[in-house]
């Protein structure tokens, strides 16, 4: 269970910085990085529910 907590962590940790990075720029962030966001959010669930159901 620690492993799927450690992937976690570290999916919300690359989420996280993506958004700090594209909220300190004057522009709209390229669609590229948009999409990285919403997939490593869609890999976040993904695991937060893996981990759930491992618990019961």
């Amino acid at each position: 269970m620690s492993r799927l907590r450690d992937l976690s962590d570290r999916l919300k940790a690359a989420q996280k910085l993506l958004i700090e990075n594209a909220a300190n720029s004057d522009q709209l962030p390229p669609e590229n990085v948009i999409r990285r966001i919403s997939d490593l959010e869609n890999a976040i669930v993904a695991v937060e529910t893996l981990i759930a159901e491992k618990e019961g």
